[in-house]
């Protein structure tokens, strides 16, 4: 085992690894790899629907029915093209090696200076989405409490409730699973993940048809909210502007897509089958964002709630209403392991790097729990703890839902799904300045910059707004 744990170690180092003594390795030293088109897809699902499919109602009414609609199918088709055209930079354009991260991929294709630029944004990303699905998922473990006490109490009833013990026992459930070494040991996790996610969209969607079937209907509009008192043409826009951060927050997944394509077998070529799981994931869950977005529309009208789930837009079944939001958790649990692997991996391969010959840093310890085993790294287990707790004492401080999802968005949106998967598909197929499919590009890339300024200024103004009232530690109603 500590032979093999040196290898790995070798291979994080950049070494080349001949596999002939070890068939449980691929031809450059890593563990051979067994994925699918389906395994794949199960992991874009699980990062893809999380916590932003529950606050699309609300994006939708700040919206209306035009601009929302035709938000969510811009957003849908530009994150397929370019999670599309960043397949196909997986391998290097020189050497045909594999790169393992996304941030491996920019350097070979667009130099350092892009490299450290797409780092800073991309672990920064990761870093915030962590504390995003820490308070979101608190959220939801909070709304049972809620959803429970009105059932007992009636729906007038003041059940004040404090996110800070929820917050805590997640992160003390992350701090557990943060010790599984890598994407390739998160399969399982990652197709429970899916399941619930597809859980809890169903359940909102088929809660938000019955209110559209049965009655009463909030009121809608092609414009969305209308001005008027208690909301000014500022805050209008300021809300719309935030809308498109939540929607972005939603298709904010393709730093971690080379990740994922790693774990696809060599064969069939992992481009072409990377590209079928993108197809496939894309327009499965553009499918659940629309109908949950226009279903929850219809049913709130103007007045939908944040998050509509725990927003409580629904009291009745407090059962079922109890059973999507655990079911947000447990998604949202596999979700933080799926968008925090990339993290960890670069700060423990640049360790390795450092420190080659550290037992601390490179042995792998391996620990018998009846019939099976746990290999368990110094290094992975100190820095992956504190990583978390740090997380979760951020979360403790600002659990404020839909402005933090829209500021994560706006942020990461631009540049990771739309900038660099377009500057490096011109870069490795060395396509003219000035031709029309250059333009093209560069039009869809100035929209998107322009779109993510906007949200990031509403998100803001609007996380500004919420930190002015609230007061941590303490029961909120």
């Amino acid at each position: 085992m500590q032979g093999y744990g040196d290898q790995i170690a070798r291979v994080e180092r950049g070494e080349e690894i001949p596999n002939a003594q070890n068939p449980d390795l691929d031809d450059d030293g890593k563990p051979r790899r067994t994925g699918n088109m389906w395994t794949a897809s199960a992991h874009i699902i699980t990062a893809i629907i999380g916590s932003g499919v529950l606050s699309l109602a609300w994006g939708m009414a700040q919206l209306g029915w035009i601009i929302g609609v035709l938000t969510l199918l811009s957003f849908s088709i530009i994150t397929l093209y370019t999670s599309n055209l960043l397949a196909d930079c997986y391998r290097s354009p020189v050497t045909g090696r594999r790169n393992y991260t996304y941030t491996q991929v920019v350097k070979n294709n667009l130099g350092k200076t892009m490299y450290k630029a797409c780092a800073t944004v991309q672990y920064a990303n990761l870093a915030g989405t962590a504390v995003g699905y820490t308070i979101t998922a608190s959220i939801s473990m909070a709304a049972i409490e809620k959803s429970n006490c009105f059932h007992r109490r009636g729906h007038e009833a003041t059940c004040g409730v404090s996110y800070s013990p929820y917050i805590i026992g997640m992160g003390v459930l992350e701090l557990i699973l943060s010790q599984i070494p890598n994407f390739h040991k998160l399969s399982m996790l990652s197709v429970v993940a899916a399941v619930m996610s597809f859980t809890y969209s169903t359940i909102g969607l088929g809660l938000a048809f019955a209110k559209v079937i049965s009655g009463p209907r909030g009121r809608t509009t092609l414009t969305g909210v209308e001005v008027g008192i208690g909301l000014s043409t500022a805050n209008k826009i300021w809300r719309m502007f935030k809308a498109f951060g939540d929607i972005a927050f939603a298709y904010t997944f393709s730093q971690i897509l080379v990740n994922i394509q790693d774990t696809l077998k060599a064969t069939p070529p992992e481009d072409k089958v990377m590209k079928r799981a993108n197809n496939v994931s894309v327009i499965t869950t553009t499918m659940f964002y629309m109908m949950c977005a226009c279903f929850g529309y219809a049913a709130f009208g103007n007045e939908a709630p944040g998050n509509f789930l725990t927003g409580f837009g629904f009291y009745e079944p407090y059962w079922l209403v109890d059973l999507a939001n655990a079911g947000i958790a447990l998604h949202l649990v596999g979700a933080y392991q799926v968008f925090v692997q990339p993290l960890y991996s670069a700060v423990e391969s640049w360790a390795a790097r450092e420190w080659p010959n550290s037992n601390f840093v490179t042995q792998e310890h391996t620990i018998g729990i009846g019939r099976c085993s746990l290999s368990v790294n110094l290094f992975r287990l100190v820095w992956r703890s504190m990583f978390v707790t740090i997380a979760t004492v951020v979360s403790l401080i600002m659990p404020v839902f839909n402005d933090v999802l829209a500021l994560i968005g706006a942020i990461s949106y631009w540049p990771l799904t739309v900038y660099f998967p377009i500057e490096m598909y011109i870069a490795k197929n060395e396509i003219k300045r000035g031709t029309w499919k250059w333009i093209g590009l560069q039009l869809i890339n100035s929209l998107c910059l322009l779109v993510a300024l906007a949200a990031a200024c509403g998100a803001i103004q609007g996380l500004n707004t919420a930190l002015q009232t609230y007061k941590p530690f303490q029961a909120t109603n």
